[in-house]
Formats: structure tokens, sequence, C-alpha cells
């Protein structure tokens, strides 16, 4: 009997770890998120009944050949090229597709490309950011920034 009492205690406490995660995971996307690599800030809003990212900060604003602010120089359009990094919207609108998950397009000023992409909170303080081609995706966690 103490056995099945005691089996049954796990099982309990690990369904409610595993609810309590889930319901963690299906966080608010809102706020402001360093990159993975640490070189950048993206402010995460409410837009448009979705989420908008814009770039709002830079681990190196001002390009060391140049001497002026970086801009957008992989992006192959010219006009597009010569507009700031800071300000620059990476997704706009991503609509929502299940709980904590948000799809749509996403841009990346590495290779000046917009790519499908799902967004998701995978804990209060991690926000999954994926890009994918077809059936590949690649990705990277951004955490949330303690300003």
């Amino acid at each position: 009997m103490a056995c099945r009492f005691v089996f049954v205690a796990l099982l309990f406490t690990a369904l409610l770890a595993a609810f309590g995660a889930k319901a963690q995971a299906g966080g608010e996307p809102t706020g402001i998120w360093l990159t993975q690599a640490g070189d950048a800030k993206v402010k995460v809003s409410k837009c448009g009944g979705g989420i908008c990212g814009v770039i709002v900060w830079l681990k190196d604003p001002i390009n060391a050949s140049t001497g002026k602010p970086e801009v957008d120089d992989k992006n192959p359009n010219p006009v597009l090229a010569r507009r700031p990094m800071i300000g620059l919207a990476l997704f706009t609108a991503m609509h929502a597709s299940g709980p904590g998950k948000w799809s749509g397009d996403i841009y990346n000023a590495d290779d000046g490309h917009t790519y499908a992409s799902h967004v998701s909170v995978t804990g209060p303080d991690a926000l999954k950011v994926e890009g994918c081609v077809g059936i590949i995706c690649g990705g990277e966690t951004w955490t949330r920034a303690r300003r």
C-alpha cells in the first residue's frame, strides 16, 4: 500500500511539473529580448492582432570602417541597404498559431533575406526564433533583456 501511495504521489508531482512547464511555455512574448549572440536587442510588441519585433539596441552600433551608425548593408535592395539597423523591423504582424506561438515572416539582417518564421515562448525568459526554408528550419533562443 505504501508503494502504491508513493507511486501515485510521484505521478501527481510529475503531472504538476509538466503542467507548470507547459503553462510557463505559453507565456507573453512582449518585451525586450537579447539575441543569442548578445549583439542586439529586439523589442517585441503587440501590433495588428499579432506581434512585431524591432531592433532597439546594438552591441556595436557604429560601423568601425565608416565611423557611422550600422546600416542594413546586406540587403540586396540598394535603397533598403542604407536604412539604419536600430529601428529596423525584423518581423511585423506575426499571427498567433498556437499557445505561446506565432508565425509569419522574419527578416535576417545577416544575409538580407526574409524567411518563413515561427516564434515561441519556451519559458518566462526564453523566446525561440526560427527561420525556415521549406521544411528545414534553423533558429536560436533569445533571452529576456534585463534592461
